[in-house]
């Protein structure tokens, strides 16, 4: 029996594994990576439990898929790269398994991401989303409070990806480290 959250749909009605039920859960994994979120999580708001479901709309379009990347990242990752890893996990997690690729491709587009050099923190795009999270925490209302880009309701700390990213996360998720010369 596969995860919940990671098994591909036709495995779930059907019980057949394939590699591209692989696929499909590597695609999850990617996603987690992109995002900083679990494929499941029942202490997220309703239409956000889901993390494939939550985020696939986001993942194809260029200008939305940074609303769902993960802001411990602050800007410490490729705009290109992140946009192709973006397109990759909506690729491994298409619906029809036919659709998505093979392993050795997922390998071939993931190989030169690592090398690209157009960090998101340079770009006049991040640094305008950077400021409009630092307003919506300043604008916080209706029993939330903005608190070190954490949203606090009920007492409980819920990040919030319009939080700003100024903090340290209880988690924080790795930076690139500088490439030596």
């Amino acid at each position: 029996m596969g995860t919940y959250g990671y098994a591909a749909p036709e495995y779930v009605m059907t019980g057949h594994l394939t590699s591209k039920s692989d696929v499909y859960s590597f695609g999850v994994v990617l996603l987690e990576m992109l995002t900083g979120r679990r494929s499941m999580d029942k202490n997220r708001p309703n239409g956000e439990h889901n993390l494939v479901e939550w985020a696939r709309p986001h993942l194809g379009d260029k200008r939305r898929f940074f609303r769902i990347l993960d802001p411990r990242l602050e800007g410490h990752f490729s705009i290109k790269g992140a946009q192709k890893a973006a397109q990759l996990a909506a690729q491994c997690l298409s619906r029809d398994p036919k659709a998505r690729p093979r392993m050795s491709e997922v390998v071939e587009i993931l190989k030169p991401l690592p090398n690209l050099k157009d960090m998101a923190s340079s770009s006049y795009y991040f640094q305008t989303m950077q400021s409009n999270r630092n307003r919506s925490n300043v604008n916080a209302k209706n029993g939330t409070r903005a608190q070190a880009g954490f949203v606090v309701r009920k007492g409980q700390p819920m990040r919030s990806l319009s939080a700003s990213s100024n903090h340290q996360a209880p988690h924080p998720s790795p930076k690139p480290k500088a490439k030596e010369s």
